[in-house]
């Protein structure tokens, strides 16, 4: 495994991000209204903030695929369109695809089914419950846990698993990524508050984005065939 050095890009996005967290935090607990009504109001601060880093995934999806798609397998190449598709669509449900910003009315439909009268699908109530807390939430989380924390040492302790891994292009967290999302969940349980979503949103969403730019195994983003001897040095 690598001891590449965190960049000044990464301690920028690290710090920022635990501001808002921090802020979110102490608000929740001092002025729950403000938490709420003003810091993570619909189409607010922080709720927007969540998109940006979505759109730096799908910008680097593009460059991956620009810079050296070619020289990759179909694998490789499926897997960064799926998650250029994954973002779009993350951050399409996020702005509920741009209803409120060009002042669309929601369809009958959703204004029927949806919690929230929008546009969206993670909002749908189906059966008396959100498809956001069965899906979005408790199957999201689940995935997310196996991906930080048996992911990375399958890569570790299995060469074979490594091999493919870097072959298709799967990236790989960093010990600080693993732990910066660690501590946001922990984060998550001090908000006495419905909205703590919002902010667990915003910091996994920056987190991700770190992992996708910045992956333990950042050589098999490369034009060249990843190395293991490289890796393994």
């Amino acid at each position: 495994m690598n001891n590449r050095k965190i960049t000044l890009f990464e301690y920028l996005v690290l710090g920022f991000i635990s501001i808002v967290v921090l802020v979110g935090v102490v608000a929740s607990r001092t002025n729950l209204y403000w938490f709420e009504e003003v810091y993570v109001v619909e189409d607010g601060f922080v709720e927007n903030l969540t998109v940006l880093p979505l759109i730096g995934i799908i910008i680097t999806g593009f460059r991956y695929l620009k810079q050296f798609g070619k020289k990759k397998g179909f694998q490789f190449c499926t897997l960064v369109v799926l998650t250029i598709l994954a973002s779009i669509f993350v951050a399409g449900e996020e702005i509920s695809w741009g209803q409120r910003i060009f002042n669309v009315r929601s369809s009958e439909f959703f204004q029927r089914h949806n919690a929230q009268g929008e546009t969206n699908l993670h909002n749908l109530v189906v059966g008396g419950k959100k498809v956001n807390k069965i899906i979005f939430s408790q199957l999201l989380v689940l995935a997310i846990a196996l991906y930080l924390l048996v992911l990375p040492q399958l890569y570790k302790r299995k060469p074979r698993v490594q091999t493919y891994l870097n072959h298709i292009g799967i990236p790989i967290p960093r010990f600080y990524q693993i732990i910066g999302c660690i501590v946001l969940f922990a984060s998550i349980t001090l908000i006495p508050s419905g909205k703590d979503a919002e902010i667990l949103e915003v910091g996994i969403t920056h987190l991700f984005f770190l992992i996708y730019l910045f992956p333990e195994n950042k050589e098999a983003f490369t034009s060249s065939p990843y190395s293991k001897e490289k890796n393994s040095a």
